[in-house]
């Protein structure tokens, strides 16, 4: 069976991983870092490309070498390599590198001092109070990693959506060709679109369960049948994901893949709604006595209910059955209404392709703008722009503007917050800019009340536009900093700014609580991709999932408008 995407990707980060731990040449773990990165973003899998004959060493930073382990791996082969470190790094070890604080030395200090090798390790010694006989371990940093573990840090971690998808998708392929199958689909918190996935659950609705079974079974990246019968079945992939199948009857479809999606909540306050009306809902059907009124389809479920369609993204039982009740559901943003992308990256930073190659994939994609976001000189990894090299951009920017057609690139930058708040370049370049994204990317352990404060002064400066990325965070590799989001939030409204909601799958930031609370406060988003490669601006899907899930209309965005409309939104605050 080959190997998906975000598996490749993810054994070449832990090959990186282990090579920091081994203190090996740092740009050798820069290419494994970036070759990573560069698979995980492919629009195809390895395996096709591979099975096409295209040569893997084409792709940007990935050379021979790199190419032939890449290619062992969509084999689901083992490489020696990752045999010989894991050998020579104890087990556990790499979880202890996504703590705040630890970095491969400290990792190292704390092994060869206390023996730790685990996340529970380090907690016990901490426990102990022994982490203050190591070397470079200061009340600060154990204070940090005190509260990180207790926040969850190094535990078995859930699925990313991006990741979910990828596996999802040739799966629901394989059994779409099981015989007598009219419907199937993925369900629970994946079709919800949460920002994480636990297990994966399909319905399919079928005759017989039978022909979907052997399918299944048969299905080449299976590790492990948990359980199987005659209509359900529960397996392990090779990756560790749990997939839950049931198969029902066609007439019951629609209520076992609503029951299946769920949430909980919401599933528990539709019954109570059916019960009202004299009804029983389960995932076989909605019931009146013995008879099944609905269940078929969704749609007609709900409206037997007296309830408007709900969208999958809205079932959290967060007020979604009061406002299907009074036909007051938002109209949700949808991907088609995007008009552009607020923060695009090229190759003068840390992007990997040129002013002209983003804008023409931009323009593929059918946007009308994009505001090109290179870095500031603070973010000196992503060799950052200084007002020199910013000026030349900008010059840049208006030739290709002058020869474009059907798109037009904003100028722009990704300003670096210094820790008091002030900006990375001076007032006299940004203001040569169409608008201004402001982003923090240090100093992420301050106090709330002062980490509010360095935000809030930030957006005092009148040529801020959109504060990006806004808390920080990282899915499954580090929490957000400690913010007043509201204050925040109603800073920016009296200031005229905005706030991003980025498309990057391991970001997904603001969530959809803090997405709900802008719309709810009066202030408008930007959802962008943060892209680095044209093939990231596919992101956007994973953004607009974010900004469905906080109940966001086309008018609560602010990339929906055209850009005539834009420029006039954002000029208000020049």
């Amino acid at each position: 069976m080959p190997v998906v995407n975000a598996e490749i990707a993810s054994q070449l980060d832990r090959l990186a991983d282990l090579l920091d731990i081994e203190g090996a040449n740092p740009f050798r773990i820069r290419a494994y870092r970036r070759a990573a990165r560069v698979v995980g973003e492919l629009p195809r899998s390895v395996s096709d490309m591979l099975a096409a004959g295209e040569d893997l060493d084409l792709l940007p930073g990935i050379g021979e070498d790199l190419a032939g382990k890449i290619t062992v791996l969509a084999r689901g082969e083992r490489l020696p390599l990752m045999d010989e470190l894991e050998h020579e790094v104890p087990a556990g070890i790499t979880a202890l590198l996504a703590l705040p604080g630890l970095g491969p030395k400290r990792v190292h200090l704390l092994h060869d001092s206390l023996g730790i090798d685990s996340v529970a390790k380090l907690a016990a010694a901490a426990k102990a109070g022994r982490l203050a006989e190591v070397p470079g371990i200061g009340p600060g940093i154990e204070a940090k990693l005190v509260r990180a573990i207790a926040e969850g840090a190094g535990q078995a971690q859930r699925t990313r959506l991006a990741t979910a998808e990828q596996i999802v998708r040739p799966l629901l392929n394989h059994l779409r060709q099981a015989p007598g199958v009219a419907r199937i689909e993925a369900a629970g918190s994946y079709r919800r679109r949460r920002e994480t996935v636990g297990d994966l659950d399909i319905v399919v609705g079928a005759v017989s369960g039978e022909p979907v079974m052997q399918r299944l079974v048969g299905y080449e990246d299976i590790a492990e049948v948990v359980e199987q019968g005659p209509t359900r079945a529960t397996v392990r992939l090779r990756n560790g994901l749990q997939v839950d199948l049931r198969v029902v009857p066609p007439e019951s479809y629609g209520a076992a893949l609503c029951y299946f999606t769920g949430s909980k909540a919401h599933n528990i306050a539709l019954r109570q709604v059916a019960l009202d009306h004299g009804l029983k809902l389960n995932e076989y059907g909605l019931f009146k006595g013995a008879s099944r009124v609905a269940g078929a389809d969704e749609p007609e479920l709900y409206r037997r209910l007296g309830l408007d369609f709900i969208p999958p993204e809205l079932r959290e039982d967060q007020g979604e059955l009061d406002a299907a009740r009074t036909r007051t559901l938002p109209h949700l943003l949808s991907a088609e209404q995007m008009q552009g992308d607020l923060h695009v990256h090229t190759d003068a930073t840390d992007g990997r392709a040129s002013l002209r190659e983003m804008a023409e994939a931009a323009r593929a994609k059918g946007y009308r703008y994009i505001a090109i976001t290179d870095h500031s000189r603070r973010i000196t990894m992503a060799h950052g722009l200084d007002a020199k090299r910013l000026g030349r951009q900008i010059e840049a920017i208006e030739r290709l503007n002058a020869e474009l057609r059907d798109i037009t690139l904003l100028k722009s930058i990704e300003v670096d917050i210094l820790l008091d708040g002030t900006l990375d370049l001076p007032d006299s370049v940004l203001r040569r800019l169409d608008l201004v994204v402001a982003a923090v990317h240090s100093h992420f352990d301050l106090p709330q009340a002062r980490q509010t404060e360095r935000l809030l002064r930030a957006m005092d400066n009148r040529c801020v536009t959109i504060l990006a990325h806004p808390t920080g965070r990282l899915i499954n590799q580090r929490p957000g900093y400690a913010v007043n989001m509201e204050r925040v939030m109603r800073g920016a409204l009296e200031r005229g700014c905005f706030l991003e909601v980025n498309a990057q799958p391991d970001r997904l930031d603001l969530d959809d609580l803090q997405c709900r609370m802008a719309r709810r406060i009066g202030l408008k988003l930007a959802v962008s991709t943060d892209a680095h490669s044209p093939v990231e601006f596919d992101f956007m899907r994973f953004g607009v999932d974010q900004a469905r899930r906080g109940w966001l209309e086309a008018d609560d965005v602010v990339n929906t408008r055209p850009l005539n409309a834009l420029r006039a939104l954002i000029g208000a605050r020049r």
